[in-house]
């Protein structure tokens, strides 16, 4: 039974070996430039635009390339939102006869986002190349309005906090100047957003291939 064991589990350890041993970082460098824009919208704002501009270092794995990006956004509070913390601060409002308003006014609530993505491309062709991925973010978020400075509500719109996202998208361009198209979900503590981008990039290497590939 040991015997039989014993030469079973070696092709098992070779196999997730070989499965490791496709990640290399020897092929990461910067190898395109991307800046995007397009609508977003979430589950405590009102609809805006968000950009971002993104760096593609190259293969990890194959068809696997890492990403690094940057995007913002500022945007309205939404009346949900709003009337959520209006319930909050009446609470804590002591006044008997009751004849008081709790009015907000304008609040706005801006993110600046850091990304690291891991997206698999599928080239569709000489011209398109599709992809999907998904990645980690850091959200530094502030939440500005006349009627909230130095309230709860400020502090509670004022965080940093992580995210993941998903991304699915294609870019379409045979030479250096490529258009890309791609959607993007994300999900963190306070903020879950959608948004849509249409962007340029400019690519000075192409998608790559592993050293000895044919």
């Amino acid at each position: 039974m040991v015997a039989v064991v014993l030469a079973v589990r070696p092709p098992d350890r070779l196999v997730g070996q070989g499965v490791f041993n496709q990640f290399s970082s020897e092929n990461l460098k910067l190898s395109a430039v991307q800046i995007d824009l397009g609508p977003l919208g979430g589950n405590n704002i009102r609809g805006t635009l968000s950009g971002g501009v993104r760096l593609d270092y190259g293969l990890i794995a194959p068809k696997v390339r890492v990403l690094l990006g940057l995007s913002y956004f500022h945007a309205d509070l939404s009346s949900a939102a709003l009337r959520g913390y209006e319930q909050g601060l009446r609470r804590v409002v002591n006044d008997p006869d009751s004849n008081y308003t709790i009015n907000l006014g304008n609040v706005t609530w801006s993110d600046l986002t850091g990304d690291l993505d891991l997206q698999y491309v599928l080239p569709q062709g000489h011209a398109v190349t599709a992809y999907m991925g998904v990645g980690l973010g850091v959200h530094i978020r502030n939440g500005s309005g006349k009627a909230i400075d130095g309230t709860f509500v400020e502090d509670a719109l004022d965080q940093i906090t992580a995210g993941v996202n998903g991304t699915i998208g294609a870019e379409i361009g045979a030479k250096h100047w490529r258009v890309t198209v791609d959607a993007r979900g994300v999900l963190s503590r306070g903020l879950s957003t959608v948004s849509l981008r249409t962007g340029v990039m400019y690519r000075w290497a192409g998608i790559g291939r592993r050293p000895g590939a044919r």
